[in-house]
């Protein structure tokens, strides 16, 4: 069986120094280059008459909540019927956009 390779502990020492240096110099390398391009805004999708005033109706809710005094900014809405049109995205891009 043969013996296995010992390696001195200086070995290792300059390995590890190697690798730091290495991990030193990536960083600074990363670090000294310029940011990315910021990425332009998304045009607006059209939105379906449906959605639009599914949206007119929720800002409606809003408004009338917020002159209530209930201004928390949460409102709940039951389930559509099925068969009716999925307006989640449009409404989920309309309100993420701090309108």
């Amino acid at each position: 069986m043969p013996k296995p390779l010992r390696m001195s502990r200086r070995i290792w020492v300059a390995a590890w120094a190697v690798l730091c240096a290495a991990a030193i110099a990536a960083t600074a390398a990363l670090n000294a280059s310029p940011a990315p391009d910021p990425q332009p805004e998304k045009p607006e999708k059209p939105v379906s008459a449906e959605c639009a005033e599914h949206i007119a109706d929720i800002e409606t809710q809003l408004a009338k909540a917020k002159q209530e005094g209930n201004d928390d900014g949460v409102l709940s809405f039951t389930r559509t019927p099925v068969g009716a049109y999925d307006c989640s995205d449009e409404i989920v891009d309309h309100f993420s956009t701090g309108r």
